[in-house]
């Protein structure tokens, strides 16, 4: 939430840490956290439900708490008749009230959801995904509703599926707004390969 378009300083040729929880088991997450509390990183977390140790990164200063709710089962045969993504966003705010910023689970979006995101106070809207191989210069845009729009370039599981694996030295020599998206399920496994996670599900 430090970013000000307006303000370069802000966010040309930084590097930002997120992580979206994705219902990570405790023990799995609390070694995420753990990590970045001993390195003292700042972290945008991305919630996609409860869990005690909510409170231990409220209580952290360099960590901010966003939302990732799952819009996906609406877009399947598995949603429930009146189930909408009102109700979605709603239940995962009554777990992060003070949630500013929000990553769709699977960047899901669409003009309607932009104006919902809006409407229910958020800021930031982080589900564009620009990869690295795509050589833009990334900067975060306003949209027309006023939702600062902040894309990132770098995904754990997405660089899993590439061949060409680029090094964490040249991500970080990047020239633009480097944003990155980590797992901590992928943290905790040292996932290299999908095929190795998968196996562990």
């Amino acid at each position: 939430s430090k970013i000000n378009i307006e303000e370069k300083d802000t966010w040309e040729d930084k590097t930002f840490i997120t992580l979206d929880i994705d219902w990570a088991d405790d023990d799995v997450l609390i070694d995420s956290i753990k990590l970045l509390e001993k390195t003292n990183i700042e972290a945008t977390w991305f919630v996609t439900h409860y869990t005690p140790l909510l409170e231990r990164i409220r209580s952290n200063e360099k960590f901010e708490l966003g939302i990732h709710p799952n819009f996906n089962y609406l877009l399947e045969s598995s949603a429930k008749p009146g189930d909408s993504c009102e109700q979605i966003l709603d239940k995962i705010l009554e777990v992060v009230p003070e949630a500013k910023s929000i990553r769709s689970h699977s960047m899901v979006q669409s003009t309607r959801l932009l104006e919902l995101f809006n409407s229910k106070g958020l800021i930031y809207d982080c589900n564009h995904f620009i990869p690295v191989q795509s050589k833009i210069e990334l900067k975060p845009w306003q949209l027309w509703n006023g939702l600062t729009r902040i894309p990132y370039f770098w995904e754990d599981d997405i660089a899993c599926l590439y061949e060409n694996k680029i090094k964490i030295e040249e991500l970080l020599l990047k020239k633009g707004l480097r944003v990155f998206d980590f797992h901590p399920i992928h943290i905790f496994l040292n996932t290299e390969n999908l095929k190795r996670y998968e196996s562990t599900r």
